[in-house]
This record gives C-alpha cells, sequence and structure tokens, in this order.
C-alpha cells in the first residue's frame, strides 16, 4: 500500500517521507517545486529521496484537481495521505495573496475531493500553522481556543483549510487530522525562516534584522519531533465521533528569540551584528503550543531542545554550504 506525501520537495514533508521510508514504507511524493526559496534546495531533497526503490514523485500542482485525482487513482491502494504542500511564509502573503488563496485553499479543496473519491477513502493528515491563533493574548495557546482573528491572510487561509476539513467530514464522513505546526527548526531547513538567514547572516558579518526590538517569543520545534506527531497522526486509529480533530506540535516551551540568537552564535563560535526593528505586520509576539491532546492522542513528547536542535542545523548548514557559508 502506498502514503502520499504532498510537498514531499519541502522541508517538512522532505523529512516525513525520509521516516516513512525508513520504516519501510511506499511513499508517493507530490510537489510543484515552485521558486519561492532557492529549487536547487528541493531538488537536493529530492535527489535523496529517490535514492529509495520506495519512493517515486510527481512533479504537479496541488490545486490541479485533475492531475491530483489522476495521481492519487493510479498509486494502488492508499493507505493513508500527509498534505503538507501549501504557500508558507507571513510576510510573503503581503507580496503575493493569490499565492496562498490557490494553495492553501483550492489545493486543500482538491486534496479533499481527490481523497474522498478514493475506496475507501485513506486517512487524512493535513498541515495547519500555529499562525491561527492570531493576536491571542491566552497562553500557552490551546486547540480549543477562539481562532476567528487572523491577523495574516496566511493564517486566515490555514484556518479556512480546517473549516473545509471540519465540511468535508461533516458531508462525507471523511476522516481527517490537522496539525498546528510551531516554527519548525532543524537540517535541510527553510531558507526563509528566521535561523536559516541568521545563520547566513552571522557567517557572513552582516547583520540581522530582530523585529519588535528584540521582544518576541517563539515555540521553536526541532523537526524531529515534527516528524513522531505527524507520523502518529497518520497511525491513529479512525475515531467514528470526532471525525476531524486538530492537535498542536510544539516544543511546548516559549523562547526569547534574543536566547535563540545567543545559542545560535555559540553554535557558530561567532558573534551577530544585531539590527533592532519594529513589529513586522501579520506578526505575532509570543506563540506557545499546550499540548496535552497531543500527549494523550498522539504520545507526542517533544524531546529536543534549542541547546541541541540548533547546533545539528549549524552541522548541516556548513557541510551543505561549505564552512564559510
Amino acid at each position: 500500500m502506498t502514503i502520499i506525501v504532498t510537498g514531499a520537495a519541502g522541508f517538512i514533508g522532505f523529512h516525513v517521507a525520509t521516516a516513512l521510508l525508513a520504516r519501510g514504507e511506499r511513499v508517493v511524493g507530490i510537489d510543484t517545486v515552485n521558486d519561492y526559496y532557492d529549487p536547487g534546495l528541493k531538488d537536493a531533497r529530492l535527489a535523496r529521496l529517490s535514492g529509495d526503490a520506495g519512493f517515486s514523485f510527481h512533479r504537479a500542482d496541488i490545486a490541479d484537481h485533475e492531475r491530483v485525482s489522476e495521481i492519487l487513482a493510479a498509486s494502488g491502494p492508499v493507505k493513508g495521505v500527509i498534505h503538507l504542500a501549501a504557500q508558507a511564509g507571513v510576510r510573503y502573503s503581503l507580496k503575493n495573496p493569490y499565492a496562498y488563496v490557490h494553495s492553501n485553499v483550492l489545493g486543500q479543496v482538491a486534496m479533499f475531493e481527490a481523497v474522498r473519491r478514493l475506496d475507501p477513502a485513506p486517512g487524512f493528515v493535513y498541515a495547519s500553522s500555529s499562525s491561527v491563533y492570531g493576536g491571542n493574548d491566552k497562553f500557552p495557546f490551546a486547540v480549543a481556543d477562539r481562532v476567528d482573528h487572523p491577523v495574516s491572510l496566511y493564517a486566515a487561509t490555514k484556518r479556512g483549510g480546517e473549516l473545509l476539513a471540519e465540511s468535508y467530514a461533516a458531508m462525507y464522513g471523511l476522516h481527517s487530522t490537522g496539525l498546528r505546526f510551531f516554527t519548525v527548526y532543524g537540517p535541510w531547513g527553510r531558507p526563509d525562516m528566521a535561523y536559516f538567514s541568521f545563520t547566513k547572516a552571522i557567517i557572513a558579518g552582516e547583520a540581522i534584522p530582530v523585529f519588535n526590538e528584540g521582544k518576541l517569543k517563539r515555540d521553536f520545534t526541532y523537526i524531529d519531533d515534527i516528524v513522531s506527531g505527524v507520523i502518529a497522526a497518520l497511525d491513529q486509529p479512525a475515531d467514528p465521533v470526532r471525525r476531524h480533530r486538530i492537535y498542536n506540535l510544539g516544543n511546548n516551551k516559549s523562547e526569547p528569540v534574543l536566547h535563540f540568537v545567543k545559542v545560535l552564535e555559540k553554535a557558530l563560535n561567532r558573534k551577530a551584528v544585531i539590527r533592532f526593528e519594529p513589529m513586522q505586520p501579520g506578526d505575532v509576539e509570543i506563540t506557545a503550543a499546550e499540548i496535552e491532546d497531543s500527549r494523550r492522542d498522539l504520545g507526542f513528547q517533544p524531546a529536543t531542545t534549542i541547546e541541541e536542535g540548533l547546533p545539528r542545523f549549524v552541522a548541516w548548514y556548513k557541510d551543505y554550504y561549505g564552512a564559510g557559508g
């Protein structure tokens, strides 16, 4: 049987597909491999996955509903679908809002339509985001909290994806699990993320922008912990009552961004030049995950501190780009 992984060329998708292949699964990856960030990095991830005989890949846009349906229908018996493809990034949504509606809303509908037409319909796990909590001032963020005041278009499209899942559960009895990721980092990460761009700038001796005058805190979550949660959600037995479930996947510890920078400085053995800047539109001051439901239902237990995770990222970065960055 097959497991479909969309966004297989992406950061989280690559790691999830790698873990599934390691346990002997047959994985079919789907990704458009766009140029939102360096396609060369995406191609390098795919090259590593393609070295496993259990992996096959389709370059396709998840919003192309006919193509997506064809791929799923031709993949043989489908054991599960892990839908991670999306247009990411809060700030980019200010520049290109249509990309977010295309991938995160239309793409979500296309995936649900393709899945519900399979017989039997497989379990469906999809990526949401901690951004849906918006300007919530109750900490830590819990799944039961209100999420109807998004502060970015990205957040609004991710919340829209959750509501679509609820609709498909009600209309067609489709089982799905949404995972709200909290600031994921690690090897093979995304160049648009702060830890990645900070590393590049610190090595080059350039200033790093720290927003809100340094008064930011984030629930940084290491990629291996995220992967364990994603696969646990895939393996979770279907619940005939709660057809649609949502969980937080975070480290359950909110770190000051300035402390994060200090840990990065130590891993690089270089001092950062910090340029303090005001709060950015669409950003939030603090993220913090409440994960009791995730612990209870998924056995999710994040185990990696930033003191452990950031040096691993730095080691990968130096190896991939060369010691000089």
